[in-house]
């Protein structure tokens, strides 16, 4: 068996979340496995780096797959790609190690959320944008975003604990305008359900002046998840890069 490791751009716009679900066919994982298994005539399991929420989109998700022997990359690439429907791209191949594990062997990821706080939607970018039309404090954002940086305990900004640790380093958070547009860049070497959405939420919030830099900071002592910010729609949520 030869292990590949494949790189998959997506759009979540209707999907269920990356996870294969028996209840529907519209995951992306449940996609990929059925292109590969009907591609090799044996089923595969396609392991990605993380399970990406129902209308989250993807620049760059990655997952692992064992085919038996070697493949020719390229073509497989190309009849797996004819295989997919056309909001799901496989943009890279590659044979690696066996023992890599798309998950297990990450290091860290980046994930960019998207606002667009102009009065109407962009009509062209609606689908990947959270629409908030409020003025933002983004000095303030900045500062909480600060605090945010580092190893801390983010149980507050997870919807579902699953009695695992809620440890977490948080690399870095980058803020910018650009336009109408606000983008939210988090760097980290994990994160958990909702946890990048609900940190937007709260920046936002402390954006729009309905809750202080220093309450944010508090959150990180001990902090529940009712005392964070709002879960902000999935739809404005990228998965930029996973790191080995």
């Amino acid at each position: 068996m030869r292990t590949y490791k494949l790189t998959i751009a997506y759009d979540g716009t209707r999907y269920q979340g990356w996870q294969r679900q028996p209840d529907t066919e519209l995951t992306i994982q449940g996609m990929l496995e059925r292109a590969v298994c009907a591609l090799k005539g044996y089923p595969v399991e396609v392991n990605g780096s993380g399970r990406t929420d129902g209308g989250v989109h993807a620049e760059a998700q990655t997952a692992s797959i064992r085919l038996s022997g070697k493949v020719e990359e390229e073509p497989f690439l190309e009849e797996l790609n004819r295989m997919l429907p056309e909001d799901i791209r496989v943009t890279g191949m590659e044979l690696v190690k066996n023992g890599f594990h798309a998950r297990y062997s990450a290091s860290g990821k980046r994930y960019e959320y998207t606002v667009d706080t102009r009065e109407k939607a962009d009509v062209f970018t609606r689908k990947y944008c959270f629409h908030f039309p409020e003025k933002l404090d983004m000095g303030a954002m900045k500062k909480a975003a600060d605090c945010l940086v580092g190893k801390h305990d983010f149980a507050a900004f997870t919807d579902r604990n699953e009695d695992q640790s809620t440890i977490r380093t948080i690399y870095a958070i980058r803020i910018s305008k650009e336009g109408s547009k606000v983008k939210l860049l988090y760097e980290g070497n994990g994160f958990m359900y909702h946890m990048v959405r609900i940190l937007t939420g709260t920046l936002l919030e402390v954006g729009t002046r309905k809750r202080s830099v220093e309450e944010t900071a508090v959150l990180l002592d001990g902090g529940e998840r009712f005392q964070a910010g709002f879960l902000a729609p999935a739809c404005g949520l990228s998965l930029k890069e996973v790191y080995y």
